[in-house]
């Protein structure tokens, strides 16, 4: 090794050195990557400790831990951000790629990948311009998937023995439905109460939505014919806890028919398209629900009225005819005058056909007496055991049928032991067989094999053509000379 590689007096202060080492005067130590790391968290983390940052969405995805990760960016720059599940459970929206927010949070920094990012506590839609194309993303989204089509609307029942209604217990709301209902048509109203805006609202909404439809018929609690989803106007955000898509699908999914009446007239969420009608107010969604009874009794009366006249009219005019026709008709002692001379003939001709009848059976029962006698039957029944008695089953016949089929099985046995293949082997042959265990009775169809099994009597041998002696072409030598002729 040359002198000026070990050389700690260079001139340039040691930089050629191999170990490091302090210099004279000295006192700044290194830091090692963690330390660095740290110092770089701390400084960021104090400088920046809480800022806003508003940018677009972009490659957005939940962990299954349940925090969300993010970037937000802007047309010259993008920063990371993450979302603990706790921030990330208490947001009003559903975060999507391209959507603009405004994110709170503080700056830090992630020493495994030596990057910096924002911890976001707050998250909110930048503006209701954002807020409504969000809405019209989730509105195609939910469109496309079948959500609003008119083949799954159903009809309203004409008279709902309970009605549910879905709304804050202490709003406005509830009490203009009550109302309106009274006057209409007294019914059974089930209220379900609810936050109507705000955190953790449509979770509400939604679950009192399916807790209505799980209701068992016949239950202590009566099952709702129709469900009213109620909420007084405001602007877009106070209403945007029905445009969540998990309200979107409970009243998709619910088993009874919805009335969504969301907001004044002119406003417009995406519950009013799921649902089966929409009302423009809570009091209209009242007077969709049922009928004036005071109308309906009216109704009922005239077709009462109706329906009596239609029946009295047939009657008195089958009256009528029936009393003109009665005039024509002629007195019942002449029509009956005929029919009961044939009668009277009919009843003498009975008589005298059964006694007829009961003489000659007589007749025939005292000549048939004479063939059923006794000795009769006696005679018949010996000449059957008879019959019976000289009929014999020979042993013979079967035992000899038995004796003949044994020999045959016998015979077969034999040749079938003196033509099985390894017989052979006990005088000294030797079987050829491929590997699937074929056996092998040609020169050409063992050339063809890469690998052959020998059987001998005792056991079998595999070869291969590279192995064994190639088979000689000539005709073997004569056995009386030198024994068995050689196969290889």
């Amino acid at each position: 090794m040359p002198d000026s590689l070990s050389d700690d007096s260079a001139p340039d202060g040691g930089n050629g050195a191999l170990v490091a080492k302090a210099m004279p005067g000295d006192n700044a130590a290194p830091l090692s990557i963690s330390e660095i790391a740290a110092l770089l968290k701390r400084t960021v983390e104090d400088r920046f400790g809480f800022v806003r940052l508003r940018g677009e969405l972009s490659g957005v995805k939940r962990a299954a831990s349940g925090h969300l990760y993010l970037s937000l960016k802007d047309d010259k720059a993008r920063i990371d951000g993450i979302m603990w599940r706790g921030q990330v459970d208490r947001l009003g929206f559903r975060p999507e790629d391209g959507l603009e927010v405004v994110a709170s949070g503080k700056l830090t920094t992630y020493p495994g990948r030596s990057s910096y990012q924002i911890v976001i506590e707050r998250m909110e839609i930048a503006g209701e311009g954002a807020l409504l194309a969000l809405l019209e993303k989730t509105k195609a989204r939910l469109e496309a998937e079948g959500l609003f089509a008119p083949a799954r609307k159903r009809a309203l029942p004409y008279l709902p023995g309970v009605i549910g209604v879905v709304t804050s217990p202490t709003g406005a709301v509830i009490r203009d439905i009550l109302h309106r209902l009274a006057d209409r048509f007294p019914s059974h109203v089930l209220v379900w109460p609810v936050l109507v805006q705000g955190q953790g609202s449509a979770e509400q909404v939604a679950a009192a939505v399916r807790g209505f439809s799980a209701i068992a018929p016949g239950g202590p609690v009566p099952r709702p014919d129709l469900v009213i989803v109620a909420r007084g106007g405001g602007s877009i955000e106070d209403l945007w806890s029905f445009n969540e898509e998990v309200v979107v699908r409970a009243i998709a999914e619910s088993t009874i028919p919805v009335i969504s009446a969301v907001g004044h007239e002119t406003d417009t969420t995406l519950a009013d398209f799921a649902a089966d009608r929409r009302a423009p107010t809570p009091t209209a969604a009242a007077e969709m629900a049922v009928p004036v009874l005071a109308d309906l009794a009216s109704f009922l009366g005239e077709l009462t009225l109706r329906n009596r006249r239609s029946v009295l009219r047939p009657v008195m005019l089958g009256r009528e005819r029936l009393e003109a026709r009665a005039q024509r008709l002629p007195r019942p002692e002449q029509l009956l005058q005929p029919q009961a001379q044939r009668l009277d003939d009919l009843a003498e001709r009975l008589r005298r056909g059964l006694a007829d009848n009961a003489a000659r059976a007589a007749r025939a029962l005292q000549a048939d007496a004479a063939r059923l006698s006794a000795p009769l039957l006696a005679a018949r029944l010996d000449r059957a055991k008879d019959r019976l008695a000289a009929v014999r089953l020979a042993p013979a016949l079967v035992t000899q049928r038995l004796a003949t089929q044994r020999e045959r099985l016998t015979a077969l046995a034999r040749l079938a032991d003196q033509f099985h293949p390894d017989r052979p082997l006990e005088r000294g042959y030797v079987r050829v067989m491929d590997a699937t265990g074929r056996t092998l009775t040609t020169r050409a169809g063992a050339a063809k094999e890469p690998a052959l099994t020998l059987k001998f009597r005792d056991g079998t041998l595999d070869v291969t053509q590279g192995g064994a002696r190639p088979v000689r072409a000539s005709v073997p030598r004569d056995s009386t000379k030198s024994g068995q002729g050689d196969l290889f």
